[in-house]
């Protein structure tokens, strides 16, 4: 089976839609959710980290803008932020996107070819593989409830009332 099938009580088949019908489409269903976990990741550190480091400038600072879930809408019409982060995620998607449906298999979705941190042997590269999707699934959720938890509260970090 596909790597993160296995769960913690056996195999994890739960497929209410029944997107496991259109197997053709499995392996861009894994590069989606590896991608989405990846951004996920990164999006968590770039919420909790703004809250303890600025980038020089005063209109970066605490006292600009003191609620980094505020930041958005601080920068929104003067630093043509918006239009830098769609251009660059656009040319991004668009050099990889061919290497997806060139690959068509799910055992090498998510792989760029940056493996050279990953163990060497097949048995530590299917477990390495594993804990990444179990932190990109986890970091999904993590982040829905962070940013959640930020708008409702207002504050920094922990977000706490």
């Amino acid at each position: 089976g596909l790597v993160g099938a296995d769960g913690a009580w056996g195999r994890y088949e739960f497929d209410p839609v029944g997107f496991s019908r259109y197997t053709e489409l499995v392996p861009w269903f894994r590069e989606a959710e590896l991608k989405h976990g990846r951004i996920a990741m990164l999006a968590y550190l770039g919420l909790v980290a703004p809250d303890f480091v600025r980038i020089p400038g005063e209109k970066f600072s605490f006292e600009a803008v003191p609620v980094s879930i505020d930041a958005h809408d601080a920068f929104l019409g003067a630093t043509g932020v918006n239009f830098q982060v769609l251009f660059w995620v656009g040319i991004l998607e668009f050099c990889c996107a061919k290497k997806v449906f060139e690959w068509n298999s799910a055992e090498v979705a998510g792989d760029y070819g940056l493996t050279h941190m990953f163990p060497t042997d097949e048995d530590g590269q299917k477990k390495m593989r594993a804990s990444e999707l179990k932190n990109a699934r986890l970091a999904m959720v993590a982040f829905g409830g962070a940013i959640t938890q930020a708008v409702i509260t207002r504050h920094p970090f922990p977000w706490l009332y």
